[in-house]
């Protein structure tokens, strides 16, 4: 049951570069520093075909979000449009597994941070610096959102900066013909080892699953909305430049690892950005990564801290209910300081868990976590599909190709569910993922029934 009573106002204070590197931070991950070997390996040079197309479909996604975004600037985030468009039901669901999914991934990448630094401090506990790390994040979300929008500026450029680095030493190597370990640097190393397609379309096809969660996060510019302060600008801003940065970033990162060495030369195990700094002769390439991967982890759970605090926040605002009310509540600096310390209390249980459980465990969660964004990307698209069938005048940000645009993503998006269910590494998560949303949509339904009677 939900009051009529003033809604709080979050502080508008993330300036327009705060939004640009949260927007940039939200597609870059320690999937690119760590995972891109494995993604390589998957599916070899097409690997760069399939983040193209998953780009394009995010974008497209983007900026159906962005027009949802802009059309009432009075909603705190895209969940209360898929209230309005889609019912009371649906947003529950979706704003609850949404919640779960930061909060998951935010477990594993305390977890991480742990990891990170133990590489230079090996007898430290691995509970001590990812509990360290979470308190030094809360205090800083704490303080005003600024300070949040800073750190992740900074946690960005960090990242961006390493893959700059990246692109140019790889360009110099492949124009001096440099000698690797398996052979020369050549553009000619994307075709000469089994042509674009060594792993066939079966392999082009498995790789999508981590392609597209690579992605998973470029949709919390939508929980920037309310605290932005010029969100008709910023927003739009941000979305459009989403492709220029994944055609720089990924693509090209991919393609400068894959004509240094063969694909088939580049270890699914390690960093292929380590295997290039080291053979240039950085011997400090393994510590400059670890550095730059512990950033990505810390920036990944700031990101956490940041949306799952704002989702509780919206989740419990206006509600009646006395357990929830004090998450819907603003500090004096404008901060749903309850809802983000609640939020870090669960989160936590990562530091107690990390004594007891492998690491295998939030492997798992965080892969079940991720499997749920594709339900989360749908339910914006059809609440976007709604809000143009009621507005069909709409012409604030329109959305390009409405609406064979939405149409094209939700089948994209059953497609990569599709291949997942039929990939024995991805199954279980799957279909655990499925069992959470038809536990939490029965539950929603069995509750609505009861209060009814």
């Amino acid at each position: 049951m939900q009051s009529s009573a003033p809604q709080p106002e979050l502080a508008r204070t993330l300036k327009s570069r705060h939004i640009q590197w949260i927007a940039i931070g939200g597609t870059i991950g320690t999937g690119l520093f760590l995972g891109a070997g494995q993604s390589i390996h998957l599916a070899g040079p097409s690997i760069v075909l399939a983040y193209m197309l998953a780009g394009g479909m995010c974008f497209l996604l983007m900026r159906a979000m962005g027009e949802l975004l802009v059309s009432d600037l009075s909603q705190h985030s895209f969940v209360d449009f898929i209230r309005r468009y889609l019912g009371d039901n649906a947003a529950f669901v979706t704003g609850w597994t949404y919640w779960i999914c930061w909060v998951s991934i935010a477990m594993a990448e305390v977890t991480a941070v742990g990891m990170y630094i133990r590489y230079w401090f090996p007898a430290l506990p691995q509970w001590v610096p990812g509990l360290l790390a979470l308190v030094a994040l809360l205090l800083m979300n704490l303080i005003s959102v600024g300070l949040f929008g800073e750190t992740e500026f900074w946690f960005s450029l960090i990242k961006v900066g390493a893959i700059i680095a990246l692109i140019l030493v790889g360009a110099w190597m492949i124009a001096t013909h440099y000698p690797t370990t398996s052979g020369h640097a050549s553009l000619g190393n994307l075709v000469d080892y089994g042509g674009f397609f060594p792993k066939g379309f079966g392999g082009f096809l498995a790789s999508f699953q981590m392609v597209t969660f690579s992605f998973a996060g470029i949709e919390m510019v939508g929980m920037t909305a309310s605290e932005t302060a010029d969100p008709k600008k910023v927003i739009p801003e941000a979305i459009n430049e989403l492709p220029v940065r994944i055609i720089l970033f990924y693509i090209g990162a991919l393609l400068v690892i894959m004509s240094i060495y063969p694909w088939s030369a580049v270890s699914p195990d390690s960093s292929p950005f380590v295997q290039v700094f080291n053979n240039v002769g950085i011997r400090a390439a393994a510590d400059i990564i670890n550095f730059v991967v512990l950033t990505a982890a810390a920036s990944a759970c700031n990101s956490s801290l940041f949306t799952t605090g704002r989702m509780l926040f919206s989740l419990t605002l206006g509600t009646d209910n006395r357990a929830l009310k004090p998450f819907s509540r603003l500090s004096r600096r404008q901060v749903p300081a309850n809802a983000i310390i609640g939020s870090t209390v669960v989160i936590a249980l990562a530091v107690l868990l990390n004594m007891v459980l492998p690491g295998e465990v939030f492997t798992l969660i965080s892969s079940v976590a991720t499997t749920s964004f594709l339900f989360v990307w749908s339910m914006i698209v059809l609440a976007h599909l709604k809000y143009r069938r009621q507005h069909p005048a709409a012409a604030t940000f329109r959305a390009p190709f409405f609406p064979y645009g939405d149409y094209l993503v939700l089948a994209f998006l059953i497609g990569i569910g599709v291949i997942m269910l039929s990939h024995r590494s991805t199954l279980i998560p799957a279909v655990l993922a499925i069992v959470w949303l038809t536990v939490i949509g029965f539950g929603r339904w069995w509750h609505q029934r009861h209060t009814a009677s």
